[in-house]
């Protein structure tokens, strides 16, 4: 009887689980870039204007935890936080006007990359995300936008699995072409990678709690960093 009890509740765990999932790709299908999770906030910093030196930060669910699940986001800052939990460079580019250049924004702060490497919306050669991450930057200058663009941060396995999805090498080589590319275009590089990273070539394990996203001390480490970056770019 227990046995079949057990059954019985592993069988509703992997139907609930599936149920999850067909929502979740119901609503990538009706709304792949997510242009609707911010349009509500973007709408009412239009109406309020861009006097101020207006941020945006721009990224997938680091960005998005920043000041929502972990560390603090700059409340009196005008920094505003337009990250997007599980969201590849092709995402981003589609939402980079609504999200980003309607905004008004002096600079804007790119963290990508890390989920195209994983595959979340498919394969991606290293190539089409440098595509991508170059055609974000050339919008953001193309509308007087000062641009800082970020490494993508290492992983480690101290907590759970995670080189496997994103092979260290392939963060490494990435990086060396955004932190290239920043040199030959006069753009301001912005490295988490190397303060993160520990004696074997990972993320640190306190700075994190799963391996991937950091935790209250990665943002920490992640923050004076920033500043310093954003004060680089807008030439204080």
């Amino acid at each position: 009887m227990m046995r079949l009890i057990l059954v019985g509740l592993v069988g509703l765990l992997g139907l609930a689980q599936e149920n999850v999932e067909l929502e979740r790709a119901k609503k990538t299908l009706a709304d792949w870039a997510n242009l609707a999770r911010y349009q509500g906030e973007n709408e009412k910093l239009v109406a309020v204007g861009s006097g101020e030196k207006r941020v945006v930060f721009m990224g997938d669910s680091i960005t998005d935890a920043w000041g929502r699940r972990g560390g603090k986001f700059w409340p009196e800052r005008p920094y505003v936080n337009r990250g997007i939990s599980g969201q590849t460079t092709p995402q981003m580019l589609i939402r980079f006007r609504p999200d980003a250049i309607a905004l008004g924004a002096k600079l804007v702060v790119i963290l990508a990359g890390t989920n195209d490497i994983a595959g979340n919306t498919g394969p991606m050669t290293l190539e089409q995300i440098e595509g991508n991450l170059e055609s974000m930057a050339q919008l953001a200058k193309a509308n007087g936008m000062k641009v800082v663009m970020s490494s993508v941060m290492p992983v480690c396995d101290y907590h759970r699995p995670q080189t496997a999805r994103r092979p260290p090498a392939k963060i490494i080589a990435l990086n060396e072409w955004i932190q290239a590319y920043c040199k030959k275009h006069k753009l301001v590089y912005l490295d988490y990678y190397s303060a993160m990273l520990d004696d074997a070539k990972m993320l640190k394990k306190e700075l994190t709690e799963d391996g991937l996203h950091p935790n209250a001390a990665g943002y920490a480490v992640m923050e004076p960093l920033a500043e310093k970056a954003i004060a680089k770019a807008l030439g204080k």
